[in-house]
């Protein structure tokens, strides 16, 4: 990406620019704490794959979060709560072998760090040497700050996740929002500023009532990003198969949808047999002599 190709509004931020700014290195935690203290909103989108990690690394989008949402969209599961290590380490890989600016943020799975600080360091090291991936994310406030505090002191930037934490699915009965009322807002603004403390460079905020989410953006000074949050915080994420419109079936209200991959495909799919039935593919230019 060149600066040169970038809309009038990048252009003039230049290489401060969070978005096409930096074109020679990886995406840090200091370039989202500079966005921050600039009020520069940026975007972050799932990726499971090399080659979807790489078009959104070319489309400039800073950072991505290999998420073990992948348990739903992509290995089907019923819930992120299957997912294992191992599958998390291949697909991180394989984002991070396909991007070259991108900052590549992993999801600890379920299991994998809620024994204890040590287990969430040792399966933080073991993303980070196996994967390469520069960051990780895990659920959880102050019952995680300890293995924040630990992973943060190890050298692991830590991505902190409140409010709907998916893989509490089953203790949470659904994916309710969270955070309504007094007592559940209080909480959650201490359970913010204690990840805070505890050295996490960013907290995902998700499913919680906008007027919230703003209040704890204000209050912080790490970047917060949203999902089903309001547009009152720094940054947003989706997962891509919804915002690009893989999904079938029911999506939550919070997505919106760019485009309609899923009956894209399936014409694409659909005129290929038909050819084949047809006997048209392959014609005389996909043949060789």
């Amino acid at each position: 990406m060149q600066n040169g190709s970038l809309p009038p509004a990048q252009k003039a931020s230049g290489t401060a620019s969070l978005y096409g700014g930096v074109t020679n290195r990886r995406v840090t935690v200091r370039d989202l704490a500079a966005a921050k203290t600039r009020g520069e909103r940026w975007a972050m989108l799932t990726a499971y794959d090399a080659l979807t990690a790489g078009v959104f690394d070319e489309s400039g989008v800073p950072v991505l979060l290999v998420g073990d949402s992948m348990g739903n969209c992509h290995l089907g599961y019923d819930t992120t709560v299957p997912v294992t290590m191992d599958e998390i380490a291949i697909l991180s890989a394989a984002v991070v072998r396909g991007t070259k600016r991108a900052m590549v943020v992993a999801d600890l799975p379920f299991g994998s760090y809620q024994e204890s600080p040590a287990q969430a360091l040792r399966s933080a090291v073991r993303l980070m040497k196996e994967s390469g991936v520069h960051a990780v994310k895990l659920e959880g406030g102050e019952r995680s700050a300890p293995a924040i505090e630990l992973l943060v002191q190890a050298g692991v930037p830590v991505m902190a996740h409140l409010g709907l934490t998916p893989q509490s699915v089953h203790a949470l009965g659904g994916y309710p929002v969270q955070g309504r009322g007094d007592e559940a807002s209080h909480q959650l603004l201490r359970d913010a500023k204690t990840v805070q403390a505890a050295g996490a460079f960013s907290v995902v905020l998700e499913a919680v009532p906008a007027e919230l989410a703003a209040q704890v953006t204000k209050e912080l000074h790490v970047p917060t990003v949203g999902i089903g949050a309001g547009v009152g915080c720094d940054a947003q994420v989706l997962v891509w198969t919804d915002m690009a419109g893989m999904t079938d079936g029911h999506v939550p209200r919070f997505v919106k949808q760019y485009a309609n991959l899923r009956a894209e495909l399936g014409r694409a799919a659909r005129e290929y047999v038909d050819d084949v039935r047809a006997a048209t593919f392959p014609a005389e230019e996909h043949s060789f002599h």
